[in-house]
C-alpha cells in the first residue's frame, strides 16, 4: 500500500512495454530467460546515458512480467515523475531508440492519462480515431511511431481487425505490415518535436547552485548526485512527523557545515527555492541575514538538510511495508530499497574526510544564473509556443501592422462558425484559408423544416387530395387523420405565435439606443460621403424608420479588436481563439482608451 498522503503530488506515472516478436516460444522458463537476457543488455548498453541522470521520483527501469490473458510475457517498467513531466518524455526517448537498437523489439508506452502520445499529436490524428477505439494502437518500432489503422469499410483489408486489436493480434500486424503501419509524418513530428535534443537536452535541464551543506551530505551527495532528489522532496512534501524529526539533527550535524556546488534539475531546483520554510530553533540551524551575499547558500543547504528526518521515517515505514508485504504475498517490488533506506544504508558504510572537502571548498565552480525563475509575459509566450511545436512570432514591423489586412479575422471567424460542432465540442479550422466557405440555404431550412414541422405554405391548404379521401375507408384512419391535423395546427400555431413575439420584440428594441451599437451599412455609406444629415435622420421618429442591414462584418471585427486591446497584451478569449485559428494581431502600439475603431 502506497502512503498517499505523502505521494498525493506524486501520482503522475508512466508505463512501458516491450515485446519480442517474432513471439513463438512455447516454453515459459526459455522464455523467461530470453527476456532477462534482452532487460541485461538494454540497461548495459544505456547505462551511460541512465546512470548519471538525476530522476525526480524513480528512475527507469525493467522487469519481467509473466503473460497474462491475452497479453504475453514481456519486458515491463513503470516509473513515477511527479511534477517533473521531462522524466516522461526521456523515457519516450530511451525507449523509441530501444527499439531502434533492437529491432526484434516493439514498445508501447502510457501514462495514467492513457495514450499521451496521441495527446501530444492531437492536432493530427484522423478523424476515426478516438479514445474509445485507440486501445492497442500506438506503438515503436525500428525507432518509428506505428498507428495501426482501422478499415474504412468491412472486408477491405483483411489484415485489420474491425474492432481495437488484442496486443498478439497488434503484435503480428505489426511483424507481417510494418509499412503499412507507420504512423502519419505530422504524428510523428508533433512526437519527435518533444523529445528532440536529448541526450544532450539533459544537460540543459540541470542547475549547479553553491548550497552550506553538513559534511555528510556534501560526501553523499558527491558519490550519489542523484540522491539530490530525495533530499528535495522530503523538503517539498514534508509533513508534521518529518518536522518533529528535523526538531534536533543528530546525523547531519549543523557544526560541520561547508558551502560545495549542488547540481539539481530546474524543477527540482524551483521546488526547494520557491517554498519559504523557518528552521526550528532547537535544530541548530542559524540562518544569515537575506541580505547576506551567502543567505540563498545557506538556506538551500538548511532546507536540504530536512533529508535526515525524512529519511529516518521513510526507512522505518519502507520496512514496516516490507515486513506486511512479505508475510502476505512476497511482491518482487517489496525487496526494492527505499531513498531513506539507501541514505541510512550508505551513511553507515561510507567514510569520508572532512578536512578533504574543507579544501575543496576553495575552489567551487561558480553558480548557474537562476534569472529563468522569473520568465517575463515575452518570454513565457515564446516558451509556451515552443512547448506547443509553433514558430517564434516574429515582430512586426510599422508597415506591416499598417498593411495588415483585417479581413482575415472576419475570414477566419466565418470558417470557425461554418466547422461542424457536436457534442465532442467545435472543428477549429488549422488554416484560415483551408476551404471555401459554403452555405446551403436549401439544407438549412430543411434542417428546421424536420425541427419546426411543415413549411406555412405546406400548413396553409385545408385541402386533401383524392388519394387522401380514398385512405379513409376506416374509424381508424379517420382517427389518424383527425391527429395529424391536430398536430399541423399546433405546429401552424407554434410558428404564428414565433412571428408575433419576434415583431413585438422589434417594436421594443426600435424605441431603445441598441440599434446604435451596431454600425450598419447606411452608417458607412454615410461616413465615406462624408454628410450631416444625422440630425434630419434621429428627428424622424423610430417608429418611421427602416431597418438597415448591419454590416455584420465590421461589426465582427470591431468587437474582437476592443476585446484583443482589453487584454492588455496577456492571454485572453480573443487571442487565443485567433492564434487557435492560425490568426496573429500585430501588437497594440496604440495605448489610448479602447473605442469602437471607425473605418478609414
Amino acid at each position: 500500500m502506497e502512503d498517499n498522503t505523502k505521494l498525493a503530488t506524486m501520482e503522475d506515472t508512466v508505463e512501458y512495454h516491450l515485446f519480442l516478436i517474432p513471439d513463438e516460444l512455447r516454453d515459459p522458463e526459455k522464455h523467461k530467460e530470453i527476456l532477462q537476457k534482452y532487460i541485461e543488455r538494454i540497461m548495459t548498453q544505456f547505462a551511460p546515458m541512465l546512470a548519471p541522470y538525476i530522476w525526480q521520483n524513480q528512475p527507469f527501469n525493467l522487469r519481467y512480467k509473466p503473460g497474462k490473458g491475452n497479453v504475453p510475457a514481456h519486458m515491463f517498467g513503470v516509473t513515477k515523475f511527479g511534477d517533473n513531466i521531462e522524466d516522461e518524455w526521456f523515457i519516450v526517448y530511451i525507449v523509441k531508440q530501444i527499439t531502434k537498437e533492437f529491432p526484434e523489439l516493439v514498445a508501447r508506452i502510457e501514462d495514467n492519462d492513457g495514450e499521451f502520445l496521441l495527446i501530444e499529436a492531437a492536432d493530427f490524428l484522423p478523424k476515426w480515431l478516438d479514445p474509445d477505439n485507440s486501445a492497442n494502437r500506438v506503438f515503436f518500432q525500428r525507432g518509428e511511431l506505428c498507428l495501426i489503422p482501422a478499415p474504412r469499410k468491412p472486408g477491405t483489408m483483411s489484415w485489420l481487425p474491425t474492432t481495437p486489436p488484442t496486443v498478439p493480434q497488434a503484435l503480428n500486424i505489426i511483424s507481417t505490415h510494418p509499412e503499412e503501419i507507420l504512423a502519419s509524418e505530422s504524428i510523428r513530428a508533433a512526437v519527435n518535436r518533444r523529445i528532440r535534443g536529448y541526450p544532450e537536452k539533459i544537460q540543459a535541464s540541470l542547475h549547479r547552485a553553491h548550497c552550506f551543506l553538513p559534511a555528510s551530505i556534501v560526501a553523499l551527495l558527491k558519490q550519489h548526485p542523484r540522491l539530490v532528489a530525495a533530499g528535495v522532496q522530503a523538503f517539498y512534501l514534508r509533513d508534521p512527523i518529518d518536522l518533529r524529526a528535523c526538531r534536533v539533527f543528530k546525523t547531519f550535524l549543523p557544526e560541520t557545515r561547508i558551502m560545495t556546488s549542488v547540481t539539481f534539475t530546474k524543477c527540482l531546483y524551483a521546488q526547494l527555492v520557491q517554498q519559504r520554510f523557518v528552521p526550528d530553533r532547537r535544530s541548530g540551524y542559524k540562518m544569515p541575514p537575506p541580505s547576506h551575499p551567502q543567505y540563498r547558500a545557506h538556506e538551500l543547504g538548511m532546507k536540504l538538510g530536512l533529508i535526515e528526518g525524512s529519511a529516518q521515517y521513510q526507512a522505518r515505514l519502507e520496512m514496516a511495508k516490507n515486513y506486511f508485504q512479505l508475510s502476505v504475498n512476497r511482491p518482487e517490488s517489496c525487496l526494492a530499497m527505499s531513498p531513506g533506506e539507501e541514505i541510512l544504508t550508505l551513511l553507515q558504510t561510507m567514510p569520508f574526510d572532512i578536512e578533504e572537502l574543507k579544501k575543496e571548498e576553495a575552489n567551487l565552480p561558480p553558480e548557474d544564473d537562476d534569472q529563468w525563475l522569473d520568465l517575463s509575459p515575452d518570454q513565457l509566450d515564446q516558451l509556451l509556443q515552443e512547448v506547443a511545436g509553433k514558430k517564434e512570432a516574429e515582430p512586426t514591423s510599422k508597415k506591416e501592422e499598417q498593411n495588415y489586412d483585417l479581413n482575415q479575422v472576419s475570414e477566419s471567424m466565418k470558417a470557425f462558425i461554418s466547422k461542424v460542432s457536436t457534442h465532442k465540442g467545435a472543428e477549429l479550422p488549422r488554416e484560415p484559408s483551408e476551404a471555401p466557405i459554403t452555405f446551403d440555404a436549401d439544407s438549412f431550412l430543411n434542417y428546421f423544416d424536420k425541427i419546426l414541422g411543415p413549411s406555412p405554405h405546406e400548413s396553409d391548404s385545408d385541402d386533401l387530395d383524392e388519394e387522401d379521401f380514398e385512405c379513409l375507408d376506416s374509424d381508424d384512419d379517420l382517427d389518424l387523420k383527425t391527429e395529424a391535423a391536430g398536430e399541423e395546427a399546433s405546429v401552424k400555431g407554434t410558428l404564428n405565435n414565433l412571428k408575433s413575439y419576434m415583431a413585438q420584440m422589434d417594436r421594443e428594441l426600435a424605441y431603445t439606443s441598441i440599434g446604435k451599437s451596431f454600425t450598419t451599412q447606411k452608417q458607412m455609406e454615410s461616413l465615406s460621403q462624408t454628410t450631416n444629415n444625422n440630425s434630419d435622420e434621429e428627428d424622424s421618429g423610430a417608429g418611421g424608420s427602416v431597418m438597415t442591414p448591419v454590416d455584420v462584418d465590421l461589426n465582427l471585427v470591431s468587437n474582437i479588436l476592443e476585446s484583443y486591446s482589453s487584454q492588455a497584451g496577456l492571454a485572453g478569449p480573443a487571442s487565443n481563439l485567433l492564434q487557435s485559428m492560425g490568426v496573429q494581431l500585430p501588437d497594440n502600439s496604440d495605448h489610448r482608451p479602447t473605442s469602437k475603431p471607425t473605418q478609414d
